[in-house]
């Protein structure tokens, strides 16, 4: 290679990460939702009183609400009152209830009524709303909050109980959730809230790995012999949702674990050996191996959990295999 050719190569591969960042933009995998805030061209506020006058049930299911009782110091970006959603409300007084002259937040896009909650709900876990799935699939506050609630309201102004709000979108997981294998959610010992932020994402500030662990800590090693699943990721081998393979498996054992690791001592190709004993190309004639399982070594081999071996497949301080008998069980 020339010293041009090595220049522009050592050029190419400095590029390389501003190119990717490029690709990742154009390509939306970096994406985040853009609130606009409505307004109300030449509208003042006239206060909550004025609002009641005609509004008297939306006045009282206030009284039971978080809304309706906060004091004028724990307001954010809001006016006190009705006029804190619905803003300045002096057009519509005067256009005699005119709707066009008010604002009605279950009538707006999805980015206008998240503004309006944005203006007070911007700290914790709200903070990540503009990233969500929820609010890049267009999906507003009203869809999943009522904002004047009942006489009695459900926790943060929902419309129903977690999880059967999100069951009435995410259906696969409703299903999921029933399988002979699944956390404990139908039990009442945890719900989807547990591990997902309906404004944000998984409820770990890192790796998903760390939400699985703040309860299944005792696999969190470390260990000397780890597994690389279980310390990339404990999806590639459970669903978290459900499963009717055991321990939430993604597929029953041995098939899972035969994706990733060839079988050893079960599967030695006997029944190769057997065909040709004089063939020194063979494994079995090479190494000079012998299958004690037979011929139906093969058979054994799905007819055996893994795990009735290997017991602690999230990692151990001890080898997997004996340091003798050539990985072989005698």
């Amino acid at each position: 290679m020339s010293n041009t050719s090595r220049h522009h190569a050592r050029w190419l591969l400095r590029l390389l990460p501003v190119l990717l960042l490029l690709g990742a933009c154009a390509t939306g995998a970096i994406r985040e939702k853009l609130l606009t805030l409505p307004t109300i061209e030449g509208a003042t506020y006239v206060g909550e009183e004025t609002c009641v006058e005609c509004h008297e049930d939306k006045g009282a299911s206030m009284a039971h609400n978080i809304h309706g009782r906060l004091a004028d110091f724990e307001y954010m970006g809001g006016q006190k009152g009705c006029e804190s959603c619905h803003g300045p409300g002096s057009l519509h007084v005067d256009g005699e209830g005119d709707t066009d002259k008010i604002l009605n937040p279950a009538t707006l896009t999805a980015e206008e009524s998240a503004a309006i909650c944005a203006l007070c709900h911007t700290s914790g876990k709200l903070m990540d709303w503009t990233h969500s799935e929820h609010a890049l699939v267009d999906l507003s506050c009203s869809d999943c909050h009522t904002m004047h609630g009942h006489e009695k309201p459900l926790k943060a102004n929902l419309k129903q109980e977690d999880p059967a709000l999100c069951y009435s979108c995410h259906q696969e997981q409703m299903a999921q959730s029933n399988f002979p294998s699944h956390h404990p959610i139908k039990e009442g010992k945890m719900n989807c809230s547990s591990c997902h932020n309906a404004h944000g994402e998984l409820l770990t500030d890192e790796r998903k790995n760390d939400l699985c662990l703040n309860c299944h800590s005792r696999y969190q090693g470390p260990f000397v012999f780890g597994h690389a699943p279980v310390e990339d990721d404990c999806t590639i081998c459970h669903d978290p949702h459900g499963s009717v393979a055991n321990n939430l498996l993604v597929q029953n054992e041995p098939f899972l674990c035969l994706q990733c690791h060839e079988g050893h001592f079960h599967i030695l190709r006997q029944s190769n050996y057997d065909a040709n004993p004089n063939d020194a190309t063979l494994p079995s004639a090479t190494a000079n191996i012998v299958n004690v399982h037979g011929q139906e070594g093969f058979q054994t081999s799905f007819g055996t959990k893994c795990t009735t071996c290997h017991k602690t497949v999230h990692g151990s301080d001890y080898p997997s295999q004996p340091l003798s008998g050539h990985g072989l069980t005698r």
